[in-house]
């Protein structure tokens, strides 16, 4: 990281699917909004599959005054979608996105025509210019299609070349993991901010799930700590936090350029850990 610049800390969420949600997600972004983060990011959802609530709560949180990110893939989208929504988000004054390579819908697969996220990183500049500053997705522990190390940093770097001004990563709980990736990148070329993402612990069942669909490892020693607790769900949380504000602290204290909360639409827990961390005295 370079020693003039400030850490940005970051929060996202996901489009609730029903009204009931989407009522619980505007009282979670009150009151995260609270903590001043500089910004808020939403997911796109499998194949598009959320654009719509996406769009829609990326301009209403906008327009409630918070800097908000949409995520934007090319699954399941056209080019012509895509340039409606960059044409609406510059409209509301968004500047900041998150490009990612998305799941295609069922049936498309490699006869697509548009499948990497450079692609969409190169369509978004011929697009838009400089006006989004744009984040892509990288994988310390390697993406789970990925046929090695090298190759995964060779696509993560195509994305950088494309335009990308920084990324963010999958979650992950060995810190030593991130800091040989980015080590790795550098020596690789790739000089943009690489911001850790971070997955509060509160559900063991729900994590493991998560965990085995997008590759990430939980390290041995703290699986068999958290399956130790069993029903005792306020004492797995409670080392949950600790673990988690443990290893925030670790990649602040070793140069990381921020942090981004998947808050899973909760505020309890990414609350508690910015607390820990004192964030609100940055």
């Amino acid at each position: 990281m370079d020693s003039n610049s400030t850490p940005l800390f970051s929060i996202e969420f996901y489009p609730p699917r029903t009204p009931a949600g989407e009522a619980k997600l505007d009282t979670v972004h009150e009151t995260l909004a609270a903590l001043n983060p500089d910004f808020f990011s939403v997911t796109y959802g499998a194949g598009g599959s959320t654009k719509k609530g996406t769009r829609q709560i990326v301009l209403k949180y906008g327009q409630l005054g918070s800097n908000v990110a949409p995520h934007l893939s090319f699954g399941g989208t056209d080019e012509e979608e895509i340039k409606t929504l960059l044409a609406d988000y510059m409209q509301a004054g968004i500047n900041r996105l998150v490009a990612l390579r998305g799941d295609l819908p069922s049936g498309i697969g490699a006869a697509a025509h548009h499948r990497y996220a450079n692609e969409l990183v190169e369509f978004v500049r011929k697009e838009t210019g400089d006006h989004f500053h744009i984040d892509v997705a990288c994988y310390p522990e390697s993406h789970p299609d990925s046929t090695s190390y090298a190759c995964d940093v060779a696509f993560f770097k195509k994305k950088v070349d494309a335009g990308a001004d920084s990324a963010i990563t999958q979650y992950f709980y060995n810190a030593d993991a991130y800091f040989y990736f980015v080590d790795y990148c550098q020596k690789a070329g790739v000089t943009v901010p690489i911001v850790p993402g971070i997955m509060p612990i509160t559900n063991y069942a729900n994590l493991a799930r998560f965990s085995a669909n997008c590759g990430a490892e939980i390290p041995h020693w703290l699986e068999s700590r958290l399956k130790g607790f069993g029903d005792d769900v306020e004492g797995m949380r409670e080392f949950g936090m600790e673990v988690v504000t443990g290893l925030c602290e670790k990649l602040l204290a070793g140069g990381a350029p921020g942090l981004h909360f998947y808050s899973m639409n909760l505020s309890g827990s990414v609350l508690q850990i910015w607390n820990n961390l004192s964030l609100s005295d940055r």
